[in-house]
């Protein structure tokens, strides 16, 4: 049975990244999916002793479907309070190039508490709550590095180091030695202050068309995020890798306000499905050391993204320090 359910996950992975290729788009993921409970590659070895805190320093960058390509060093650290409950802190520090401008910035800071609700020797039951804090409004300017004439314009959302809102995180999983299940859901409980719109400040582009390819940002409050993970790991003494897909469905509307009547107004075409395929590979050098390299590639995504985050593909590299 498990060789036939890893053959469909493997089946379905090749045929879903054939056929959508020319659709292929990037993560709806708003940082959440690798939050507590929600993340991936979790150790599950009841013969050793689980290492109470760890470090991770990681280099992520990812393509985005227009020029934009967005860097992101984080370090995400974890701490034990108990032997059932920890604790998670992630700081990102992102830099963004295109073809409008260049930018960099503090990004969204994340926390979160897990708690472990089942522990037998079969498998693991963890539940996380945490949320998200924004290290700006999401509404950073053009700096003139590209095109002097744009100084002082908004920059769509692709460009921003920070969503800018406040956000509510929850989730569980189910692991075992073998697998991993994770559900969790994320609410952006306030709206950003992105300004960015098709106005004449972006009359002087050589490329017009290429601005419209931008969604407007006005004052932007994104939908409710519902995620799952399948996971199939494979373990032996000094490494390990897995694959899995990664599913985002989107299930309200992200709202707008429109500059002329200061209403909130819904988008259409931004709820739905966004479908990610993910292996990663983790080398360690001894018990407390670990290399890992990661990749995911975007099998589908919504049509309507004014939050900026979609990616055609993501590559990540970590140094891990368990103590």
């Amino acid at each position: 049975m498990e060789k036939r359910i890893l053959g469909f996950v493997l089946l379905l992975i090749n045929g879903l990244m054939v056929e959508n290729q020319a659709l292929a788009q990037g993560c709806s993921d708003a940082g959440f999916c690798t939050m507590g409970a929600m993340k991936p590659d979790q150790a599950f070895n009841k013969k050793v002793e689980l290492k109470l805190r760890s470090i991770e320093v990681s280099y992520y960058r990812g393509e985005s479907t227009l020029s934009p390509m967005i860097n992101v060093a984080n370090i995400d650290a974890s701490f034990s309070i108990t032997k059932n409950l920890g604790v998670q802190i992630k700081l990102p520090y992102q830099w963004v190039t295109g073809n409008f401008d260049n930018t960099q910035g503090m990004g969204d800071i994340s926390l979160s508490a897990t708690q472990r609700i089942i522990d037998n020797e079969k498998f693991d039951l963890n539940v996380t709550i945490g949320g998200k804090i924004p290290s700006n409004d999401g509404n950073m300017k053009s700096n003139g590095e590209v095109f002097k004439w744009s100084k002082g314009t908004p920059l769509p959302m692709y460009y921003q180091t920070s969503l800018g809102s406040y956000d509510f995180v929850a989730g569980a999983s189910i692991i075992s030695s073998k697998w991993l299940f994770a559900t969790g859901i994320q609410m952006a409980l306030t709206a950003n202050s992105n300004q960015f719109e098709w106005s004449p400040d972006w009359d002087e582009y050589p490329d017009p068309e290429y601005v419209r390819k931008y969604d407007h940002a006005n004052d932007l409050k994104r939908g409710t995020d519902i995620m799952f993970r399948i996971e199939r790991n494979f373990r032996f003494s000094n490494y390990s890798f897995n694959i899995g897909l990664l599913p985002i469905y989107r299930i309200t509307k992200d709202q707008i306000k429109e500059p002329e009547t200061g209403e909130y107004e819904k988008v259409d075409k931004t709820t739905g499905l966004a479908l990610t395929a993910l292996t990663s590979f983790t080398y360690n050098m001894d018990v407390n050391n670990s290399i890992k390299l990661s990749y995911g590639h975007k099998i589908t995504d919504r049509e309507v993204n004014p939050d900026g985050l979609t990616r055609v593909q993501v590559f990540i590299v970590a140094y891990g320090f368990r103590f």
